[in-house]
């Protein structure tokens, strides 16, 4: 059971249905990851927002959902293991590659190299060396989707915290961690 309440939109203030009724339009369903957030409008808004903002990024949505389930993985985030999982596929994944990522392996260098950086922020605190973003420039990124898988690991933070300390039951087909 949740640590806080799973906000139901039908039942809530003109702001808070505002956004999880765009959540729900996206979705067709309203992921109960929203409905905890939507304890508080504003975070609601960031979370929201940045899914909108990266989801129009640079980098493939496969790649954001590499490095999704690589960081959920990393931080026992089932919930967001489930969820990214399944949207990986939706980008087009296959059952193998998002096992590999969920590890932060991929056969792709440049992917193998995004999954190896995202996952040295989050286990360094983001204490990392000039030679870590030397390396995603040698695998062909440059500064714009440096900086954007930056943001994705910023933003997996932000819902693997979301999802672990609260709690929140997930409702996506269940992913084991490795």
């Amino acid at each position: 059971m949740s640590r806080v309440p799973l906000i139901d939109a039908a039942n809530t203030t003109a702001d808070r249905q505002a956004l999880l009724g765009q959540v729900h339009a996206a979705f067709g369903a309203t992921p109960a990851m929203f409905r905890a957030v939507a304890n508080s409008p504003a975070a609601l808004q960031s979370m929201w927002g940045s899914f909108g903002a990266l989801g129009g990024g640079r980098l493939s949505p496969l790649l954001g959902e590499q490095i999704a389930v690589a960081i959920a993985n990393r931080n026992a985030c089932e919930y967001c293991l489930a969820a990214h999982t399944a949207l990986g596929r939706k980008a087009g994944a296959s059952s193998e590659q998002m096992a590999a990522a969920q590890i932060g392996q991929s056969s792709d260098p440049a992917t193998s190299a995004a999954l190896d950086f995202a996952l040295k922020v989050v286990e360094q605190r983001a204490q990392i060396a000039d030679g870590d973003v030397q390396a995603l420039r040698a695998a062909g990124f440059d500064d714009e989707q440096i900086v954007e898988i930056l943001a994705h690991v910023a933003l997996n933070l932000f819902t693997n915290y979301v999802n672990v300390a609260f709690d929140v039951p997930v409702d996506f087909p269940k992913v084991a961690l490795r």
